[in-house]
């Protein structure tokens, strides 16, 4: 069966299916798949030799604005707080760089397929590859549904932010 991404904004109850909050409010071992979890030694894109904490980490550290540059801090956050660098604070963005020490900014798609979704792919196939088998094992068998505070599965829909659960359902079921 494919494993479903419902909100976690929305009360979800179902007597035929596991559900399982995704985010970084959920229970260990779940609570793993959430970009903010601090895995470590993540690859930095662009930036060889480099390592973050979280895929978060590394999104935060390479997001550009008007009068702000990178944040290397960012990608040792640990504490799951914190990471967050946002245009209330910091003006509009103008892209994300291509990596720490790279000459140019990658427009928001081109950010989300060259750094987002690669860096979340790695971490999937590198530190979770335990929890990816459970949960496909487990939609083998029942209907699973996770949960995340955005259902976009689509990365070329800039509208609305990307649904890491929805990264999960697709990897568990393409591998």
């Amino acid at each position: 069966m494919p494993i479903e991404v419902a909100s976690k904004r929305r009360k979800v109850t179902s007597s035929d299916a596991v559900v399982i909050d995704v985010t970084s409010r959920g229970p260990d071992p779940w609570v793993r798949f959430s970009p903010f979890y601090p895995h470590g030694n993540i690859p930095v894109p662009f930036s060889p030799g480099v390592v973050s904490s979280s895929v978060e980490g590394v999104w935060q550290a390479l997001k550009v604005f008007d009068d702000t540059d990178v944040d290397p801090s960012k990608l040792s956050v640990t504490s799951m707080k914190g990471l967050k660098r946002t245009t209330r604070r910091f003006g509009p963005v103008r892209g994300h760089r291509a990596g720490l020490h790279g000459d140019h900014l990658l427009d928001y798609r081109t950010a989300r397929h060259s750094i987002y979704l690669p860096t979340y792919r790695w971490v999937l196939s590198n530190h979770l590859q335990d929890q990816v088998t459970q949960l496909s094992d487990l939609a083998r068998s029942t209907r699973v549904v996770l949960l995340d505070y955005t259902t976009n599965g689509d990365p070329d829909d800039l509208s609305k932010p990307l649904s890491h659960a929805a990264l999960i359902a697709a990897h568990c079921s393409n591998g």
